[in-house]
């Protein structure tokens, strides 16, 4: 039972440490000189390779000061940026009033005008009226008749 252990031990070995074209082609005439044993500080030195817990706090620790200074960095420019809106809203709402402004001026002049217009039609229509009745006196000194528009 030992032997098939053995056996079965360099076999694992075997396949772990070659491609499947060194496998040998007969696994009787096989010893353990043949293979190499498995490394096991190279199991071990995996672990070192792992940073310490203090290693892995300061990482964490590193991490998080960049986070909150790019955190911090962000919140800057939200609130630049929501300043300069504010800035914008208030320009914004003094155009609306100029605008506003500007437009009742212009509804004020619109209607000064329209009242000049009706003025002017009522004086159209005097001046018609009297040049009418001055053209009914009128008449022709051959004929005698009146003159008629």
């Amino acid at each position: 039972m030992e032997e098939d252990d053995q056996r079965e031990l360099r076999l694992l070995l075997s396949s772990s440490t070659r491609t499947p074209s060194d496998a040998p082609k007969s696994s009787a005439g096989t010893d353990t000189s043949d293979h190499p044993l498995l490394d096991l500080n190279l199991s071990m030195s995996i672990s070192t390779l792992q940073p310490s817990a203090t290693e892995e706090s300061h990482g964490y620790a590193r991490s998080l000061q960049l986070l909150k200074q790019q955190t911090a960095e962000q919140i800057r420019l939200a609130a630049v940026e929501n300043a300069y809106a504010e800035q914008i809203r208030e320009l914004t709402r003094r155009e609306l009033e100029l605008a506003e402004q500007e437009f009742a001026r212009a509804q004020l002049v619109w209607e000064r005008a329209r009242e000049e217009v009706k003025k002017a039609e009522k004086m159209k229509e005097i001046a018609t009226r009297r040049i009418n009745s001055a053209c009914l006196e009128i008449t022709c000194y051959s004929c005698h008749q009146r003159f008629r528009p």
